[in-house]
This record gives C-alpha cells, structure tokens and sequence, in this order.
C-alpha cells in the first residue's frame, strides 16, 4: 500500500521583521521633513500581533502608513495579512489607527481553502483543518503540485505558506 504525501497550509508574518520594519518607520519619520513638529507615534504590541499608529491629522496617518507598509514589503511582511482598522477620530484633529496581523488561517477562510480544492474536482486530495493550519493529503505528489499551483492563482485574503511537504 502505498503511503499518503501531504502539505501544509499556513500563514503568518515573522514578528521580528515586523518589529524591524516598525523600528525602521519611527527611525525615517524622525528624520523626515514634513513629520518635523508633529505627534506621530507607533507601538507594537507582540502578544496580540497589533501596531497602533497615532497621528495629528488624516494625512499624516496616511503617509505613516504608506511608510509602514514600505517598510515591511523590504522585509517580506505580506501586505495581505495586515488588516488596517478604522481612522479613530481624537482631540482636536488627531487620528489613530491599528493594523492587525493575520498570524494564522480563520476558521471560514479554512473552510473556503477545502471546498476550493474540492470543487476543483481534484478526485485524490483531502483536507484537514488543524487548528490554524490546513493539512492537504494525497497518494498523488503530483497532484499535491497541482493542488499548491490551483491555490497561489487563488485569492482567499491572505498570503498562503506551504511548508511540511512529506513525500
């Protein structure tokens, strides 16, 4: 009998070049001109993967993000995993902001992974969810190629990893 292959689904951003890119955005925003005189701050809170961003107005908080978001895609955080809330007004014309990280595959987003692979009609694979991880086996290593091929040309909101392929 012949033994299963299988991968796993994932997805995540490494928290320390998240924290290098948050250090890299205070250092540029010091050094800038039209952030002179201004109350532009972010944290980084690791345990809940959330950077908070406070601004004086609406289009500072704009360039701060634009800066984050640059300095993050040099360090390969994927754009696709950080969810940006909504602008909270403050005193006066201040505004803040929180940007989630996406550290690991919702339930829902799971479960649309499984029937995508399923309604694609591929006969062998299965699907597994594993807490916040989806495992995809199949007696087939080429089918498994196939499955991980299908997957990066589809769109579920975040960046997939694939990782742990056992033959």
């Amino acid at each position: 009998m012949a033994s299963n292959s299988s991968f796993d689904i994932s997805t995540g951003a490494d928290l320390q070049e998240v924290d290098n890119a948050v250090n890299q955005t205070v250092k540029e925003i010091a050094q800038r001109y039209d952030f002179k005189g201004s109350n532009c701050t972010i944290e980084f809170d690791r345990a809940k993967a959330e950077i908070r961003l406070f601004a004086d107005d609406e289009f500072r908080m704009q360039q701060l993000i634009d800066v984050l978001e640059t300095k993050c895609a040099k360090r390969q955080v994927p754009a696709k995993n950080l969810a940006k809330g909504d602008l909270v007004p403050g005193a006066g014309t201040s505004v803040r902001c929180t940007l989630s990280l996406k550290q690991g595959i919702d339930q829902e987003t799971a479960k649309q992974i499984g029937t995508a692979i399923k309604e694609q009609g591929f006969k062998k694979a299965q699907t597994q969810i594993q807490g916040e991880e989806v495992r995809v086996t199949s007696p087939s290593r080429d089918e498994l190629q196939t499955v991980i091929a299908f997957l990066r040309s589809q769109d579920f909101g975040i960046e997939l990893k694939f990782g742990n392929y056992r033959g």
